[in-house]
């Protein structure tokens, strides 16, 4: 039997709510058809924001987005997308699938989306072809409430007040689609451009993020670092880096041949699931390179693009990223969930790539069809650690399961408590066999407990015409002894237990 050993009195850091964000950017039918439509279209919406995607997000309480990219944002023009809709300027979307952006969806819109999700706003500037002027005028349109040009602008577009802007990443992936820049070309750019991304209120200032590596690309990281701060000092933050991002991807079978979503076999299946255990790794390796500059880790790590990305589905638009999503998306995000839980004193944000439509989504729509992915039953069990601490815990007796080449612990979790309620998630990557867990709260009984639980088959998946083959459901299979709690975890599944 496995056991786990929670220590109330040790905390190791606040969960942010972040930590469960989203990301949608102007890439396929990820916010239009997805989240967008007419509002005359004829699918329920309120200002064209489909009714039925925002109440499901709101569901899972999606505490912050991002937008408009990715690799889009690099080549956005924000003025292009305020204005009458019918005179804003028509582009080719040159990054996904050559289709024409008639930016329909901007400014004004993303604000209105958020407003209704009730969730924070982190905007993405372009340094890829946009200018410093550009970028200012941007963040004076957005924030500004007194009188200016650009305030005055917004005014006449129909928005009085000034929005918030929670978050500003200053370019995107500038290692590659974002202008394919050195590390160093990029920190001083970065050093140039953030000091007119301007605090024009200072009660609530906007958090800055600057661009960081690709994967385990640790030349970027200490180039962009030491180019940013020469000399480790008590000051050298001087206000102008609050987060350095980080991308990670599974790519199933590779970068080059990504695999099917839905067309695995086991072997590729315990592949992906220590690919998804890798990024531990990489936050532990960049996170080494933040401590030598960043010591009292004033400076969060936003791993603000994450997920499954496998092959496109067959018949669909390649530069759409449209796939499927199974129990393994599922366990990836359940496995990912925790590990950004477990390092929260310096993961302090987190996106999935993204929300709806693309890749490992929350949620899939045809047409006025919607339907709730594996994935997104893992955020709703989740979302109880929203501005949780992290406890202290010892968990023995795990197995290592999976391939020679692939193994993997069967078991991984995260602990948090918040208003005195403990919310233990776990998931059991192994696809055969179940384990008996005992969970001992050090020195204290266990008073109540209610859990959920989402399984199934690894290949099972959510379609339109059998949208709930994957969705949580109520566990009974507690029992409190004392101060423990014993619960058998099935095969391929994730319970999320509160006591």
């Amino acid at each position: 039997m496995a056991r786990l050993v929670i220590n109330r009195k040790k905390t190791l850091g606040h969960i942010n709510p972040e930590i469960q964000g989203q990301f949608s950017e102007h890439l396929g039918r990820g916010i239009y058809e997805g989240i967008y439509v007419k509002e005359d279209s004829g699918i329920p919406n309120k200002n064209g924001m489909r009714t039925d995607v925002v109440e499901a997000l709101k569901k899972v309480k999606v505490p912050l987005l991002r937008w408009p990219g990715g690799c889009f944002a690099d080549e956005y023009h924000w003025k292009d997308g305020i204005g009458p809709k019918e005179q804003r300027k028509k582009i080719v979307n040159t990054n996904w699938g050559g289709v024409t952006e008639d930016n329909s969806f901007g400014t004004h819109e993303f604000f209105e989306l958020t407003e209704q999700l009730g969730c924070k706003t982190y905007v993405n500037g372009n340094v890829g072809s946009g200018t410093v002027q550009e970028m200012s005028e941007w963040i004076e349109y957005m924030t500004f409430d007194g009188v200016s040009p650009m305030a005055e602008l917004r005014k006449k577009n129909g928005h009085e007040k000034a929005w918030k802007v929670d978050y500003f990443g200053v370019g995107n992936e500038n290692w590659g689609c974002g202008g394919n820049m050195t590390p160093e070309y990029y920190a001083n750019l970065y050093r140039h451009y953030q000091t007119f991304v301007r605090q024009y209120d200072p009660q609530n200032p906007i958090k800055k993020v600057c661009g960081g590596p690709n994967v385990a690309d640790t030349f970027w990281t200490e180039g962009v670092l030491s180019t940013c701060f020469k000399a480790p000092s008590p000051d050298f933050l001087h206000g102008f880096m609050d987060g350095l991002s980080l991308h990670y991807y599974v790519h199933p079978g590779g970068w080059e041949n990504k695999g099917s979503a839905t067309d695995f076999d086991i072997p590729m299946y315990y592949q992906s699931m220590k690919k998804a255990l890798y990024i531990e790794d990489l936050i532990n390796l960049h996170g080494d390179i933040l401590d030598k500059y960043d010591p009292e880790k004033k400076i969060g790590m936003i791993v603000d693009e994450w997920g499954e990305w496998c092959d496109v589905e067959p018949g669909t638009n390649p530069g759409f990223l449209y796939q499927q999503n199974t129990m393994r998306d599922a366990l990836i995000a359940a496995v990912s969930l925790n590990i950004f839980n477990n390092h929260c004193d310096r993961v302090k944000m987190a996106c999935l790539a993204q929300m709806v439509n693309v890749i490992q989504s929350l949620i899939l729509t045809e047409g006025d069809r919607m339907i709730l992915t594996p994935t997104y039953h893992v955020f709703d069990m989740y979302k109880e650690h929203q501005d949780g601490e992290l406890l202290d815990s010892t968990l023995t007796g795990n197995e290592i399961v999976g391939t020679v080449d692939n193994p993997v612990p069967a078991l991984q979790y995260s602990v948090s408590e918040k208003d005195g309620v403990i919310t233990l998630t776990i998931a059991n990557m192994d696809l055969e066999n179940d384990y008996p867990l005992s969970i001992e709260i050090d020195g204290e009984k266990v008073k109540d407990t209610s859990a959920y639980i989402l399984t199934g088959d690894v290949h099972d998946k959510n379609t339109f015409e059998e949208p709930e083959n994957v969705v949580k459901k109520e566990f009974d299979g507690v029992r409190i002894n004392g101060n423990n709690a014993e619960f058998t975890i099935p095969s391929c599944s994730i319970v999320s237990l509160q006591m």
